[in-house]
């Protein structure tokens, strides 16, 4: 990294971008890399799945047209219905079979980033060899995190649906003043969605860097994000805000456009923009960390730094709070 971790504690939303991109062209070799290896796929199935559960879906409601369409009882009747339940058992088992290899795919292409960027803050010498050696027994831990990130949307979002419920039957749909208090929960509940998000971003970051994983690099994540949360909430919003922009232009120019130039030129576009931000996002979720740090003065030592990432190329060794944490600097 370019600059001193003394001074990437003043990294602002602006300088958090540039040192993002200084790090990904400093690193020409590399990142196209774990772009074609881990990256590309990923953004590809994920495109991918928009096209084919369209196709799916429009079937399913052909099918279901059909059936609205046909006296009940007849023969025809059962076998619209059957062919239903088959679609519908298929379109399911292709959307578990697409979220399990998207979840595999980005947990490795979050490992293979951090791992390197890691690296480049030691100055230490990275091949792509490397890389996927130390993937293998990061990502399991990424794994951990993840689950336990999905148990916490999961209470969540029950906590909300049944503060919801409780709401419009004390109030009711009707009431006047139901509007804007339910607006204003909804406001409530996405800060709350911004702000898990943007806790479970880093705590990957932390999984792979230090000893801890799963919850506890949950609670780590919680504390290291205070004082910088402003502008991390910022750059989340930010780069999903694009994420949006190329589904929704993927979808109005390729899933329903029926020429096969708009289809070829607005895919590619999309593919490749995609790519890009995918890499981007995860650099800046790792700049962040070290942001982070840098804030709450836990001057991390390069040398042990150094030593444990050369300890994933042989028995998994992962850094220690001490390692981490281990000099106090002042500013």
């Amino acid at each position: 990294m370019d600059k001193e971790q003394e001074e990437i504690q003043f990294l602002g939303f602006f300088g958090i971008f540039k040192e993002s991109f200084n790090i990904i062209s400093s690193r020409r070799k590399i990142f196209p890399q774990i772009i074609l290896s881990l990256i590309l796929p990923l953004s590809f199935i994920f495109l991918a799945h928009i096209e084919i559960s369209n196709l799916l879906f429009a079937k399913i409601a052909h099918t279901e047209d059909a059936l609205y369409h046909t006296q009940a009882g007849t023969p025809k009747y059962s076998k619209l219905s059957d062919l239903i339940s088959s679609e519908w058992t298929s379109f399911w088992i292709f959307k578990i079979t697409y979220f399990v290899f998207f979840l595999v795919l980005s947990l490795l292409s979050t490992s293979a980033t951090v791992y390197t960027i890691a690296c480049v803050y030691t100055a230490k010498e990275i091949t792509f060899k490397k890389v996927m050696s130390v993937v293998p027994k990061v990502w399991k831990r990424l794994m951990i995190t993840f689950i336990w990130n999905f148990i916490i949307v999961f209470i969540y979002n029950l906590v909300a649906l049944l503060v919801l419920v409780i709401f419009l039957l004390i109030v009711g749909h009707s009431n006047i003043i139901a509007l804007p208090i339910l607006f204003a929960l909804i406001i409530l509940y996405l800060m709350g969605f911004v702000y898990i998000s943007v806790v479970w971003h880093l705590a990957s970051v932390v999984s792979v860097l230090e000893d801890v994983y799963g919850i506890q690099a949950m609670i780590k994540s919680k504390g290291l994000i205070k004082g910088k949360m402003k502008v991390s909430i910022a750059i989340f919003i930010l780069l999903n805000l694009f994420f949006i922009g190329i589904q929704v232009v993927y979808e109005r120019f390729v899933v329903v456009e029926d020429s096969i130039w708009y289809r070829i030129g607005f895919g590619s576009v999309c593919l490749n923009l995609l790519v890009f931000l995918i890499l981007f996002g995860l650099v800046i979720q790792t700049v962040i960390y070290f942001v982070c740090k840098s804030y709450h003065h836990e001057s991390i030592n390069k040398f042990s730094l150094a030593d444990h990432l050369e300890a994933y190329l042989g028995d998994y060794v992962p850094l220690k709070s001490k390692d981490v944490q281990l000099e106090q600097f002042d500013v």
